[in-house]
């Protein structure tokens, strides 16, 4: 398996960090606070830490997965299943990924729609970002992980724009801690985890790692490095909204931005919105280059009409989602979806691999 990747189209075992992270904060961050919030009040910072500290097991099976297959996710399915049922099973992760691409864009079309531009083409804007994403697949996987680079280099400064909460927030909101039942801190974790989805990736980019066992830090640090700036998020946004302001706010992070003043600019939360694109453009490239790399992983099409097939997909399926409820519906069953796969189908996986390898040996 290892021969099939050419060494010059491998990647530093440290940009898996940016591969990782990156995929995790995707357009979630905008407003998952009040989901959250919903079920375990403000004690839901906690869910968030414990969300994140639950992912580290699920990436510790992904790496023991990989490891004894020697591939990817199509590898492993094959050396449990077999040749052709193992292609079987792997076809649907090519429908997931058109799903978590049509998913990013449209909810940050959305965003734009109703923070921006009201009458801004879903098609047309679609049809844009599509093209760009072609384009950048085409330079290779490298190209992809360094735009992935960039995605998490360059939105930094965003961050410091929070701690212009700070003269407004009053941390008394957090208590009385611990002040909800062990089921609420379980819901609001499931809640989370539905949010930080995103680090399966690493189930489809294994191949092209080079040493891949000293990737494993820095997948890890990846998903710490998220729970972290999530956590940091979560905080900032209790404390600045009681409870009561935050439930009427569908995105509390851009709702934050509006009290950002700087001499240069009055609306901040239009710069941060349109520096969101910088976030989501790797994740919608990295979706689609593994929606193709799995097609041509198990139908043999070369990817680079596999890209334009799921290109297509993407700009035929984007269209059907216009209200507001329909998009939230599409989200809450696309996170519902990758909960499976995270949770459920690859410690299954996990555990089937461990098995077959105990039976070849004997």
């Amino acid at each position: 398996m290892e021969q099939l990747v050419p060494e010059k189209a491998k990647i530093s075992p440290f940009l898996v960090f940016f591969l990782v992270h990156t995929m995790q904060l995707g357009i979630g961050v905008l407003g998952y606070q009040r989901i959250i919030a919903l079920t375990a009040g403000y004690d839901a910072w906690i869910s968030v830490i414990l969300a994140g500290l639950s992912i580290h097991i699920i990436v510790w099976m992904m790496y023991k997965i990989l490891e004894t297959a020697d591939g990817d996710m199509v590898t492993a399915h094959t050396y449990v299943f077999g040749n052709k049922l193992g292609k079987l099973l792997s076809l649907p992760f090519v429908i997931y990924f058109i799903v978590i691409a049509d998913t990013l864009l449209r909810t940050y079309i959305e965003v734009i729609q109703v923070w921006m531009f009201q009458d801004m083409s879903t098609f047309w804007f679609a049809l844009a970002f599509c093209l760009l994403a072609i384009y950048i697949i085409f330079g290779g996987f490298r190209t992809v992980t360094g735009i992935a680079f960039f995605g998490v280099v360059l939105p930094a400064y965003l961050i410091v724009t929070f701690f212009f909460t700070l003269p407004y927030a009053d941390f008394r909101n957090l208590m009385p801690i611990l002040d909800h039942s062990i089921k609420d801190f379980i819901k609001a974790s499931y809640q989370m985890s539905l949010t930080y989805t995103g680090y399966e990736i690493l189930l489809f980019f294994y191949p092209y790692i080079k040493e891949p066992q000293k990737s494993k830090k820095w997948a890890h640090l990846g998903v710490l490095y998220t729970t972290f700036l999530y956590t940091l998020l979560t905080l900032a946004t209790f404390a600045y909204f009681s409870e009561g302001q935050l439930q009427k706010s569908i995105w509390a992070t851009l709702t934050m931005w509006k009290i950002v003043e700087m001499p240069f600019v009055e609306r901040f939360e239009y710069i941060g919105i349109a520096n969101w694109i910088i976030v989501i453009l790797p994740n919608f490239c990295i979706a689609l280059w593994c929606a193709s790399r799995t097609l041509k992983r198990v139908t043999n099409i070369k990817q680079k009409y596999g890209v334009y097939g799921v290109s297509l997909a993407v700009l035929i399926t984007i269209n059907i989602f216009r209200s507001r409820e329909q998009i939230n519906t599409f989200i809450d069953y696309t996170g519902k979806i990758s909960f499976y796969i995270n949770y459920g189908y690859i410690p299954l996986l996990f555990f089937l691999v461990m098995i077959v390898k105990k039976v070849k040996k004997k």
